[in-house]
């Protein structure tokens, strides 16, 4: 399947572009997600998290990704 990713922060930084496309096996889940980002885009490594929003609601490991859904990737936040 295809995704159509949104990121934000330093993630856009990561990859290059605040939306960008990315396949995926169908019946994946946010954890498949996370390992195959990891693969292609290894910086992804060096932030202490990384949170995937799904239809703009945070995403466990577990939850499934299907075509067509908003994915987006949320990197650690500091404020004061």
């Amino acid at each position: 399947m295809y995704l159509k990713i949104l990121s934000f922060g330093i993630a856009k930084e990561i990859v290059g572009s605040p939306v960008f496309d990315f396949e995926l096996e169908s019946e994946a889940t946010v954890g498949d997600l996370k390992r195959r980002l990891l693969e292609r885009f290894p910086d992804f490594m060096a932030l202490s998290s990384l949170a995937i929003a799904v239809d703009g609601t945070y995403a466990e490991d577990d939850w499934p990704v299907l075509e067509g859904q908003e994915i987006a990737l949320i990197p650690p936040v500091s404020g004061g």
